[in-house]
């Protein structure tokens, strides 16, 4: 089987502006009708004066990484957009990713992404996260230092609602008793889940061993990560999970586009290490706010 593809419809801000959602939801018909696997929109609520602590990217076409971005980057709520994209399409994946789940309760959180998953027939895909910005949780009124502890217990919660009702907890940071969660996601267990992060620390590693279907890295793994998972897996009887890479744009300056032809190169060594699934943003490669369709065409073309 060829590479699968994921259209980042995030960032494209040098493509469309950031109020015209409804592109956002044009590209991604658009993308279903190429062949592609799947969308993706990350989010932040909102962001401080932190989030160009590092500077901002050099051309602006470039993934935003955690503080080096401009504070008013907009950032579309990733679930109503999703819901959007759910309605005028059939078959295309839907990928939450990220959804900063500390900043939201758990039982309310579910409650969103469980129906868009039912409304979507299960084709919602959320990765869990706890991101990057100290002011975006002091904005919200969550401790940042927690948010760690707050997601592993929000992933505890969502394992109970997903089997049924009714349900109760008591933990360090939520607690309630016997709440009937009706309706519930498309499947028994809940939408599939992507966990990520910079390095395979141990408490990513019990995260996806527990509750996760897919490994979505910020980078390359190494040979060292990439065989603690396996391992850890097998361990729990649990099968391989999907594996998420990217392609990476070199620009030939901070004004231009990147050519596409030399990104996709990397596609045949990461599936050799496993990978079978790859993140493209156009808005590195085109200009042309029209062109998003045959892009996603020329992308498939070109591996397969």
């Amino acid at each position: 089987m060829g590479p699968r593809f994921v259209l980042v419809l995030s960032e494209n801000w040098t493509l469309t502006g950031g109020r015209d959602l409804p592109r956002l939801v044009r590209w991604a018909r658009e993308a279903e009708d190429a062949g592609f696997d799947a969308v993706m929109v990350s989010e932040h609520v909102v962001l401080g004066r932190d989030a160009c602590a590092n500077g901002v990217m050099g051309n602006p076409r470039d993934y935003a990484l955690p503080g080096n971005q401009d504070p008013s980057m907009p950032w579309p709520g990733s679930l109503p957009l999703l819901s959007a994209i759910a309605a005028v399409t059939s078959r295309i994946r839907l990928a939450a990713a990220a959804v900063i789940t500390p900043l939201r309760h758990p039982l309310a959180l579910a409650r969103d992404i469980g129906t868009l998953d039912l409304l979507s027939e299960g084709r919602l895909v959320v990765q869990p996260t706890v991101s990057w910005s100290r002011d975006e949780y002091a904005a919200l009124g969550v401790p940042f230092e927690r948010r760690g502890a707050i997601l592993d217990e929000q992933l505890e919660i969502w394992a109970k609602l997903w089997r049924g009702g009714p349900v109760s907890h008591r933990g360090q940071h939520f607690a309630f008793d016997e709440v009937y969660f009706e309706p519930r996601a498309f499947r028994e267990d809940g939408p599939r889940l992507w966990f990520g992060g910079q390095h395979l620390h141990p408490r990513l590693l019990d995260r996806l061993v527990k509750y996760g279907h897919g490994f979505h890295p910020l980078g390359r793994p190494t040979e060292d990560e990439t065989e603690r998972l396996s391992s850890a897996l097998n361990a729990a009887g649990r099968e391989p999970l999907e594996m998420i890479g990217g392609v990476r744009a070199d620009f030939p300056d901070d004004d231009s586009c990147a050519p596409l032809a030399p990104a996709l190169e990397s596609i045949p060594g990461q599936m050799e290490q496993g990978f079978t699934t790859f993140c493209i943003k156009p808005s590195q490669y085109i200009d042309d706010p029209d062109g998003v369709g045959a892009f996603c065409r020329e992308v498939i073309a070109r591996t397969s």
